[in-house]
C-alpha cells in the first residue's frame, strides 16, 4: 500500500543540517543523544494529510509513493522547505519594549512576541532588530523519514 494524495500518514523523522548536525527529531532517544531534548515536548510520529499543505513541500512530495515501514533520506532545498530569508521579516522595535518589561535583549536570543517567535539580530542604542524568518530559511535540510502508519483517504 503506497502513500497517495489524501491519505493520512504518520511518520517519524530526523532533521539535519548539511554538516550533519541534528536540529529536530520525532524520536526522544535521538533528541537526548544529540543534546536537543526538550522536557515539555511530546516526541511521537507526526500525522499529516498528504497533499493538504500541512508540511513543507519537500517532505510532502517525498511521502508520495512510500510504503508502510519504508525509510527514506530526503534533501530539501530552501525552495521546497522554509524559503529564502526575507528582508521584510527583519523588524526594528523600540528597546523600551524590552526594558519596560524588565528584559535585557541579547543578540542571538529568541523571544516570543505577539507576532510569533523572533531572533534578536542586533541590539542598538534605541532599537532592537528582530528577525521573524524561520531559522531554516535559506538552508538546505536533510530529513530521514519513516512511514509508520497509512490511513487511505476515506477510511474511518
Amino acid at each position: 500500500m503506497k502513500v497517495e494524495r489524501g491519505d493520512f500518514v504518520l511518520f517519524n523523522y530526523v532533521g539535519r543540517y548539511e554538516n550533519g548536525e541534528v536540529f529536530d527529531t520525532s524520536y526522544e532517544s535521538v533528541a537526548r543523544e544529540q543534546g536537543i531534548f526538550v522536557e515539555e515536548r511530546e516526541y511521537s510520529p507526526i500525522g499529516v494529510t498528504v497533499g493538504a499543505g500541512e508540511i513543507i513541500p519537500g517532505i510532502e512530495e517525498a511521502l508520495l509513493g512510500m510504503e508502510l515501514g519504508e525509510k527514506k533520506e530526503v534533501v530539501v532545498p530552501p525552495e521546497k522547505g522554509y524559503g529564502m530569508p526575507r528582508e521584510d521579516l527583519i523588524v526594528p522595535v523600540p528597546i523600551e519594549q524590552f526594558t519596560s518589561a524588565g528584559l535585557e535583549p541579547v543578540e542571538g536570543m529568541y523571544v516570543m512576541t505577539d507576532a510569533g517567535i523572533a531572533k534578536i539580530l542586533k541590539v542598538e542604542e534605541k532599537t532592537v532588530r528582530l528577525d521573524f524568518n524561520h531559522p531554516l530559511a535559506g538552508k538546505t535540510a536533510i530529513f530521514e523519514i519513516e512511514v509508520v502508519e497509512i490511513k487511505k483517504a476515506g477510511e474511518a
